[in-house]
């Protein structure tokens, strides 16, 4: 197997394990999936992994890679997470976390909403965060250290025309229409009334409860945490930092056996009966309710500060990018000046064609470039009402690849045909650093060039 073009494809596919599990929405399948197959130091590959990797593309309609360039992209993971740990290479929490959210909020988008996680899977959104954790961790350690490992590569001008030069005219790329457009994000708000109807339909169940009905039996009744409540609301064993702050805190302060107050965070209302606490993790139970982000959400607030941005910006009082920056309520968006960015690229241009998201697609049909949308409807990722604006700052015509329009997109080839380089020779010396151990079936594959048929 070629080393180099193999690490190409082991940057962009090497993680696509951390969240298959959850989002093809399959189990482990077959018999045997324990054995391990690989091991890198002290981190071991599972058949399971393995198959999981493959599977994950075939559940999705992609062309699988060869098990043996899969069992590479897995072993070179965890080769950058040995050297890590070598290397004292670590990640904050906090980056972990936003990570997560991230990832949560993709499946979210993926399956509607965060009740058809629930009932997908039968854990709660909570417990999905938890197990992901140490994945997206991972993750996040391998990222840090192909961008210690390449950080130092650079590019000129030169070698960028020097590139474009040489590639064959008649093989040069045709680029489809591009656009860039930007929005603010502002959400509804839930009722007041429907806010104080869910708490007092918790202080009824909390009443119920200290007067000794079973927890249990009305976390299943009445629960709208799915995947808990047919657990009695048992959300199981979890560690410091995996729940959202609200709920933690409150649980924390709870004695075992104990009720709290009613909770509020961004999953809605709960009641919470801690079960007992172990070391750094605790074990809870509780009654969630949701509001109706549909029925209860007044958009009258949103649609207000929308149109006073929109005035604003139109009369040249206000960039759109300060104006995002400062109100928009899509975070994510925000710190970009409100564009909106690709993710499979992280630029903020969008192919104009059947991949955008169809509502975005129909409503710049109907705009100019450099017009600003009136207020419309929008469906949040986390399944939350919300009105925005939509700015349509460029389109570029379809045209076939130049050195001018397409400088950008050249230059990122380059760039990251060197950090390839570059991780290929750092792969060659970290060989000798730390342990690789395959097992005798996979002997054949001559992962990272070399042929290995220990017994593990």
């Amino acid at each position: 197997m070629n080393i180099n073009k193999s690490i190409a494809f082991n940057l962009l596919a090497v993680l696509v394990l951390g969240l298959s599990l959850y989002s093809n929405g399959q189990g482990q399948k077959g018999v045997s999936l324990d054995k391990i197959i690989a091991r890198v130091d002290n981190h071991y590959i599972l058949n399971s992994e393995l198959e999981e990797m493959y599977n994950s593309y075939v559940s999705q309609g992609q062309r699988a890679p060869e098990k043996c360039q899969l069992l590479e992209s897995l072993i070179i993971n965890k080769m950058l997470l040995a050297k890590a740990e070598i290397d004292s290479v670590l990640v904050e929490d906090k980056d972990v976390d936003a990570e997560l959210d991230a990832k949560m909020g993709y499946m979210i988008q993926r399956f509607g909403s965060e009740k058809n996680i629930v009932e997908a899977y039968g854990k709660s959104v909570d417990n999905l965060k938890a197990e992901l954790r140490q994945q997206v961790k991972d993750q996040k350690i391998v990222e840090k250290m192909q961008h210690t490992i390449s950080e130092s590569e650079k590019i000129t001008p030169k070698e960028v025309a020097r590139f474009f030069n040489g590639i064959p005219k008649d093989s040069l790329p045709y680029i489809p229409s591009e656009v860039e457009i930007g929005h603010i994000v502002r959400l509804g708000t839930v009722t007041r009334e429907q806010k104080e109807k869910l708490r007092q339909q918790l202080q009824d169940l909390k009443a119920r409860a200290e007067k000794g009905e079973d927890f249990m039996m009305l976390a299943q009744i009445y629960s709208e945490d799915l995947g808990s409540a047919k657990n009695g609301g048992d959300l199981g064993f979890a560690k410091r930092g995996a729940m959202v702050p609200e709920f933690e805190g409150a649980a924390l302060a709870l004695k075992p056996g104990e009720m709290s107050g009613i909770v509020e965070s961004q999953f809605g209302f709960h009641l919470i009966k801690l079960i007992e606490t172990r070391g750094a993790e605790y074990h809870a139970r509780h009654i969630l309710l949701r509001p109706d982000y549909n029925k209860g959400t007044d958009m009258t607030s949103a649609l207000r500060t929308l149109d006073s941005l929109r005035a604003l910006i139109q009369s040249d009082t206000l960039s759109f990018a300060k104006a995002a920056l400062d109100n928009s309520e899509d975070k994510e968006t925000a710190e970009t000046g409100g564009l909106i960015q690709d993710r499979s690229t992280g630029v903020g241009r969008l192919t104009l064609d059947a991949s955008m998201d169809p509502a975005l697609y129909f409503a710049i049909d109907t705009m100019k470039v450099g017009q600003i949308s009136k207020p419309i409807s929008y469906r949040t990722e986390d399944g939350r009402s919300a009105m925005r604006i939509l700015w349509y700052k460029s389109k570029s015509e379809p045209h076939t690849a130049n050195l001018k329009d397409d400088y950008e997109k050249l230059a990122q080839i380059v760039l990251s045909n060197k950090r390839n380089n570059a991780l290929e020779e750092w792969f060659k010396k970290a060989q000798g650093d730390v342990f690789i151990s395959i097992e005798p079936e996979y002997k054949n594959c001559k992962v990272l060039g070399l042929v290995k048929d220990d017994d593990l």
